[in-house]
């Protein structure tokens, strides 16, 4: 069943003019090619509002913060808007507790406002609300009288600042959504027992950005183009999911190779050893609308991150976009989920000697057959894809809340 022609309003979890891509962020664009969708920014605090005002993305939003502004941003997309708030009180610092959920209601009720106005201005009465991993404010969906609610759930509770209030906020939400959406099985698995209409459905990539990387006439990246080949490629955050001890290895067992980390350092959890290692080159962070140019220059794209309970439930866009660039890919086997979309089209691996192994057959063995493989593979796992899902989970929600006897479609497991 399709999705045609709903008004949708989406709480993110992102800025709408962040410098990487989010979920949250992608789905509502491609929600809006057949429906209105509001995408309600991440909301600024107060101490986001002095903090930032030096910021662009101040900047972006201060003509939208008054009481009388409707807070609309009109995007390329004819049917997809910015819906900008007021800014919010900033409450983290308070423990959990009657006063902080007593004026997090204040917070709900600012958010709620502008949804009003907005709704108002438009005509709106029917229409779906999907709190997209903000459980931060929890209560929005209910303050707007939302006639069906969705949670779309995309991480583990792992960061102090969300598990502060976050596994209140997030157990309310999964408990009273209409529909719950998770992006890994493990996921799924921990919320359906909170609320059986919980579904998964892995993430996706954009891959008509990562294909230009395979166009002859671009050229690889500045960063990276006089290193010494072959290069071994990463294009993401440098943080706590990195197998350090596996890289650390790995680089040592191929010391004529060059190991490139693109993107953000965490320093907080980098060892020293990435700092004065000859043959690891890390460029920082690259902006997303130069990631073809930079994947282009990788002989082999890499994903080392550690297996653990939180990597666990990691499902990697970067994955289909080194497919999508028609690059082998070397993983470790962090989620074994993954084997599932990517058939034999990646080597996952469990430890360095079995990475440096992957590495050298890559090298020796790789070719345009094998490609076409990984191609193949990207183009069903696009967001066009995904998004049919998406599309067919809400109208069938839609058709349950309207007529409690409509039949539901089979879980996605």
């Amino acid at each position: 069943m399709n999705l045609k022609d709903q008004y949708i309003f989406i709480l993110g979890n992102a800025r709408y003019d962040s410098p990487f891509e989010s979920t949250s962020v992608t789905v509502a664009r491609y929600l809006a090619a057949g429906n209105d969708v509001f995408y309600i920014d991440n909301p600024f605090t107060w101490k986001d509002y002095f903090k930032r005002r030096d910021s662009q993305q101040f900047k972006n939003r201060k003509d939208y913060f008054a009481d009388s502004s409707f807070g609309l941003i009109d995007t390329a997309v004819a049917r997809f808007k910015i819906l900008i708030t007021s800014p919010l009180l900033s409450l983290n610092f308070l423990p959990e507790g009657p006063l902080y959920r007593l004026l997090l209601k204040y917070n709900e009720r600012l958010i709620a406002r502008r949804i009003k106005l907005v709704m108002k201005k438009y005509g709106i009465k029917d229409f779906i609300f999907i709190n997209f991993f903000n459980f931060h404010y929890p209560n929005v969906g209910d303050r707007v009288g939302a006639p069906l609610k969705v949670y779309y759930c995309v991480d583990p509770l792992i960061i102090p600042f969300d598990m502060k209030h976050g596994f209140v906020s997030e157990d309310k939400l999964v408990r009273e959504s209409d529909l719950v959406i998770c992006t890994s099985r493990q996921l799924y698995e921990e919320n359906k027992e909170r609320n059986k209409e919980t579904y998964f459905i892995a993430n996706a990539a954009d891959i008509s950005h990562s294909s230009k990387a395979l166009s002859p006439d671009l050229q690889v990246h500045s960063s990276i183009l006089a290193l010494k080949k072959p290069v071994i490629g990463y294009f993401g955050a440098i943080e706590r999911r990195m197998d350090y001890d596996l890289l650390h290895e790995a680089a040592k067992q191929n010391p004529d190779k060059s190991f490139v980390l693109a993107g953000p350092v965490s320093p907080e959890f980098t060892p020293g050893w990435l700092y004065n290692t000859p043959n690891v080159h890390l460029p920082g962070r690259v902006p997303y609308d130069q990631m073809p140019a930079m994947i282009k220059g990788f002989d082999i794209a890499i994903i080392p991150f550690k297996s653990d309970k939180v990597s666990r439930t990691i499902f990697p866009l970067k994955l289909f976009e080194y497919l999508g660039a028609g690059k082998p890919v070397i993983s470790t086997d962090f989620n074994p989920d993954l084997k599932e979309f990517t058939k034999d089209a990646v080597v996952y691996c469990s430890d360095a000697d079995a990475f440096s192994a992957a590495i050298s057959t890559i090298l020796k063995e790789d070719n345009g057959d094998r490609e076409k493989e990984r191609l193949a593979i990207a183009s069903e796992n696009t967001w066009e894809a995904r998004i049919r899902v998406i599309s067919s989970l809400l109208a069938n929600a839609l058709g349950r809340k309207k007529n409690p006897d409509h039949t539901s479609i089979n879980r996605i497991s």
